[in-house]
């Protein structure tokens, strides 16, 4: 029989996973406001109207924030044993929409595929055969951190289903505007009460990540001198052509699209400007915290060299750090690692641990006091209207949570 979206909708886990995918959660990286946007407590409501429907009774919604808290009491040889935490992220990324996504259900991908192509993404190669979620390709898909979101809400489900299974308090968080890197901000440790937890905001299954990127994001207003062109010689300043000289003096072979791995980077987020003034904004990212120091020095470096060439304050540079890596945090935290691969070679599963080449909210948290390390969630291509999250995956993530909470 081939699987489709009804026959998924029989499952707890992708039923949830559907409406919370179909609900418009996109965060913006211009409003100034905490929530960014409005209609994230869209989703927020839904998910305290679910966990009060399945009978939590310790739920806190932070309506002016956006946070949404529960807590599931411990049962049988763990009613007593320290909790455990899951935090996942409602908001969707800026880079594209997610308003009137159109799921589309592949039963058993192939590179047949109209829109999903192995030349284009050589991972699918791992999923032929499967049954994936993707869209028609004119939104994202929102796995992004949905498939997170559904697969605790289904964790929990389940074990309100099953009040005979032993497991640890588990509590959970969902978050507004991580993908702008607001999930933080506004978090109640208290009101979250675990004192350890993982995000529930990876990609493929078996990863486990707990060292992510130093991060900071520089902002560059150079200032020109406008004239009339046919008296320019000698006189024109073009801001918008030294935009592109201060650009073009960052290394070549050090930006995202030529860096893997451990490999730091900067990246020229945008750029716009006329003849009298114009702004780049850039980010630095780097695993290591001296060489990210020594990234921020170079652009200072090249400022303080175009300020000298062209005459003081024609370039104003500032550098704000942005999160840090919580490698340092989690060294002395690496049971919450060592307990995951556990997990998912009992699920028959082959755990890796691989740097994140990004952030979570885990990583601010961690610095906070609540270590955080981040679990898969089966989704691809985030950020992208080729967003995928496989089907088979997504069942073993949710059931990674449900045997993390057993031990």
């Amino acid at each position: 029989m081939e699987i489709t979206r009804d026959e998924l909708e029989k499952k707890d886990l992708f039923r949830r996973f559907f409406r919370y995918a179909e609900t418009d959660t996109q965060s913006s990286e211009t409003s100034g406001l905490h929530p960014s946007t409005e209609k994230q407590k869209n989703l927020a409501k839904i998910l305290v109207d679910e966990l009060r429907e399945m009978g939590i009774g310790s739920v806190t919604y932070d309506a002016e924030h956006c946070y949404v808290y529960a807590k599931l009491p411990g049962s049988g040889s763990g009613k007593d044993r320290k909790a455990l935490g899951f935090i996942a992220h409602m908001d969707t990324s800026p880079a594209v929409t997610d308003t009137e996504v159109k799921i589309r259900i592949i039963p058993s991908y192939s590179d047949a595929d109209p829109y999903l192509k192995i030349q284009d993404f050589p991972e699918l190669a791992e999923h032929t055969g499967q049954t994936l979620i993707a869209t028609d390709t004119t939104t994202l898909l929102g796995a992004d951190d949905k498939a997170g979101v559904a697969e605790i809400m289904s964790m929990l489900s389940w074990f309100c289903e099953h009040p005979e299974v032993p497991h640890r308090p588990v509590c959970v968080a969902f978050t507004p505007d991580e993908e702008i890197g607001g999930g933080p901000e506004f978090f109640d440790l208290a009101a979250f009460a675990a004192p350890e937890a993982y995000t529930v905001d990876g990609g493929k299954y078996g990863i486990v990540e707990y060292e992510n990127f130093n991060a900071a994001g520089a902002e560059v207003k150079i200032h020109g001198r406008s004239v009339h062109p046919g008296d320019a010689k000698g006189r024109m300043v073009n801001a918008s052509l030294l935009a592109l000289e201060f650009a073009g003096q960052m290394p070549e072979d050090e930006r995202p699209e030529t860096t893997e791995g451990y490999q730091g980077f900067f990246m020229l987020e945008d750029m716009r400007g006329e003849v009298e003034e114009a702004l780049l904004h850039i980010i630095v990212r780097d695993h290591d915290r001296e060489r990210f120091e020594k990234r921020k020095e170079r652009l200072q470096d090249i400022a303080a060299d175009m300020n000298e060439k062209y005459g003081a304050g024609t370039v104003e540079l500032t550098v704000k750090d942005q999160y840090y890596n919580m490698a340092s945090v989690m060294k002395d935290h690496m049971d919450l690692i060592d307990n995951a691969f556990e997990a998912i070679r009992a699920q028959g599963g082959k755990p890796q641990a691989l740097p994140i080449r990004g952030g979570t909210d885990g990583a601010t948290l961690s610095f906070r006091g609540l270590p955080c390390p981040n679990l898969c969630t089966g989704g691809y291509n985030y950020h992208s209207r080729y967003e995928y999250a496989s089907v088979p995956e997504m069942e073993k993530c949710r059931d990674l949570l449900i045997r993390l909470a057993e031990m």
